[in-house]
């Protein structure tokens, strides 16, 4: 019954798009063969394409990514099914627009070159363990790397937003929205130390809601933190290209190689649309062709 409802809706919006914008031929192929996919993926839920939900939409772009799709032919999709769910909203036909806080790809954006494995274990072992600002930079390089957090998410972490005992830390990310994120257990030694031993020499008699502080006692900026990323990778022979996020990328582009899917990174990155993510799909493809030919019998 769903199949028969969306092959209508689909015509349905094709013959009024046409007579409001008199579209190519070839155009309305490709709303077509977009909406159509969607709408077949769809019928093995049983579910209508005007009931989608935003979760359903986020299920299906991601099942395209793992179908191999390019950034630029899921920005195309992703505009076809926003005007389609628009129409249907605007003729009453369905409630909500599933796609409406959704942003598209950005056509041409590719992942930054992202640290080796061996390279992050130098550069995480670059600070010296026999100082308070040793211990802290220790513990601010291991919580990057074990979370994934964005630089001002690291430097505005306060006390209330760590919750060791439970290996957690909730953070607020892009657009106030809240996310919690779990540590690694040699991130949570290391922070354990921090909060333990170097803190309390950095802050003396002052008191601060912020995980870590400089030597003054006062909040961490980005700017400073990125300087000790640049100093410590000079320190540990770091030869790569960096940027404040190189963290960051190699805490994805790692979790990936290890067999993480693409929706638990996004969670984890605090990402609101699939697409942002999509920077890092090369890296589960590659990753998903070696274990084809490491593990098929005609690999």
């Amino acid at each position: 019954m769903s199949e028969k409802r969306n092959i209508q809706l689909i015509d349905q919006f094709l013959d009024a798009v046409w007579l409001e914008s008199g579209l190519s031929a070839n155009t309305l192929t490709a709303y077509r063969t977009d909406l159509k996919k969607m709408s077949d993926w769809l019928e093995k839920q049983k579910r209508p394409l005007d009931k989608a939900s935003k979760s359903e939409l986020l299920d299906y772009l991601a099942h395209t990514v793992r179908s191999g799709v390019s950034v630029r032919s899921s920005a195309r999709q992703l505009s076809s099914l926003r005007r389609f769910y628009r129409y249907l909203v605007r003729e009453g036909i369905a409630e909500s627009d599933p796609t409406s806080d959704l942003e598209s790809p950005v056509i041409g954006k590719t992942l930054p070159k992202t640290l080796s494995e061996s390279s992050v274990e130098q550069l995480l072992a670059a600070p010296a363990e026999n100082t308070a600002l040793g211990i802290r930079d220790r513990a601010m390089l291991e919580t990057i790397y074990a979370t994934g957090l964005r630089v001002s998410e690291l430097v505005n972490l306060t006390l209330s937003g760590l919750d060791a005992a439970a290996g957690l830390v909730r953070v607020t990310g892009k657009g106030g929205r809240e996310r919690i994120v779990p540590l690694g257990q040699e991130a949570l030694a290391y922070l354990a130390q921090y909060l333990n031993d170097a803190r309390p020499e950095l802050l003396g008699d002052r008191v601060s809601e912020a995980v870590f502080v400089t030597r003054r006692g006062g909040p961490m900026s980005r700017q400073a933190f990125w300087q000790l990323i640049k100093r410590y990778a000079t320190v540990a022979g770091v030869n790569e290209a960096l940027s404040p996020h190189s963290l960051r990328h190699a805490f994805a582009t790692h979790l990936l190689n290890h067999g993480a899917d693409l929706r638990s990174v996004q969670m984890l990155l605090g990402h609101s649309d699939l697409s942002t993510t999509q920077i890092y799909t090369h890296v589960a493809r590659a990753r998903l062709q070696s274990l084809h030919a490491e593990h098929h019998p005609r690999g």
